[in-house]
């Protein structure tokens, strides 16, 4: 089974930037970062298909987040711009190896077999 560790969480100032990294074990279909926020349930923000440029990103974070990857690392990258308090959360990468016929890859966990184990943002204000 794939396994995914990720990197780059920490405290930022609102307004600030942050770049979170997951590195595969092995290639998978797609790959997206979900986050928690206290008190919340999971949400799916940003997805992409492993080696093509469809990405998928959720309301809140599109415009000020970018997903990009390294395949031959098996590597995705989150690049976080103008952070916001809202964005404090424990974010997640995920990975899925089922190809559903859809032309952008889905936000919603259920599609995502394998989980690393998170790493926390804190925006402060």
């Amino acid at each position: 089974q794939v396994q995914l560790v990720e990197s780059g969480g920490g405290s930022v100032q609102a307004g600030g930037s942050l770049r979170l990294s997951c590195v595969a074990s092995d290639y998978t279909i797609k790959m997206g970062w979900f986050r928690r926020a206290s008190g919340k349930e999971r949400e799916g923000i940003a997805t992409v298909y492993i080696g093509t440029d469809r990405s998928n990103y959720a309301a809140s974070v599109k415009g000020r987040f970018n997903i990009t990857q390294d395949t031959r690392k098996k590597t995705v990258h989150l690049l976080m711009n103008n952070l916001k308090p809202e964005d404090t959360a424990m974010y997640y990468c995920a990975a899925g190896g089922i190809f559903r016929g859809d032309s952008i890859p889905s936000l919603d966990e259920s599609d995502y077999t394998t989980w690393g184990q998170g790493t926390q943002v804190t925006v402060s204000s």
